[in-house]
């Protein structure tokens, strides 16, 4: 079959096809899925992306090897902070990671990632890359977007690769914030609501996060903040 007839035919079958989908608490293997139209519903998740902030500019004007280890150092603090917090790394994709959080504390975990995160930028590999490169006027800049809401997830539906795309606001909205670049952490109102104040509160009593408006979204209430939590 020519190239053209198959692509119409399997797009024709996923329109067609009656879904089939399962609750779930936490996140799926893609092996739990089916190729066909079957979806596992999380019901209410929470969604982190952490992305790094000028990373074209980065290839653009240094050696790949120093852009590799940006990103290697990056990423791997950053999954690592994550697996610690109880989420899961869903996806790498170039310079950025998704990771998705479940369970009653979903909302307080993915923000404190965030702010160890946040630390690790500050503390950890900004250090790090001066001490190395002290010639360098490179300074890591990143951007974290967290957002919650219902998610399901299903497999892309070919044989032989098993990433999950993922349905829902909160995959959309936190992949969105990582624009907003002139702070490096971002939470929409859902998620502000939702967490506790270990990480809404300094232990003086101060706020640490500061309301704006997102005009992009019709001025939806969102977050910011550039405040640290250790690691």
């Amino acid at each position: 079959m020519a190239l053209k007839e198959d692509l119409e035919s399997q797009v024709k079958q996923i329109l067609m096809e009656q879904w089939t989908v399962e609750s779930t608490k936490g996140v799926p293997d893609p092996e739990q899925l089916r190729l066909s139209n079957h979806a596992k519903d999380l019901e209410t998740a929470t969604v982190l992306y952490a992305d790094l902030d000028g990373s074209t500019n980065m290839v653009d004007s240094y050696q790949w090897s120093f852009s590799a280890e940006i990103y290697k150092g990056y990423l791997r603090c950053a999954a690592r902070i994550i697996a610690e917090e109880g989420g899961v790394v869903t996806a790498y994709d170039g310079d950025r990671v998704m990771a998705v959080f479940t369970g009653t504390t979903k909302n307080t975990s993915a923000v404190r990632a965030a702010m160890k995160i946040n630390y690790a930028v500050e503390e950890i590999i900004r250090p790090a890359i001066a001490k190395q490169y002290p010639n360098t006027n490179f300074e890591l800049k990143h951007v974290i977007g967290i957002d919650s809401s219902q998610l399901r997830a299903a497999r892309i539906g070919v044989r032989g690769y098993n990433d999950l795309v993922w349905i829902g606001r909160a995959a959309n909205y936190a992949a969105k914030l990582t624009n907003l670049s002139d702070k490096p952490l971002w939470i929409t109102k859902t998620v502000y609501d939702s967490m506790n104040k270990d990480v809404k509160l300094s232990g003086d009593g101060r706020e640490m996060w500061e309301k704006r408006y997102w005009t992009a979204m019709s001025n939806m209430e969102i977050y910011c903040s550039t405040w640290l939590y250790g690691v």
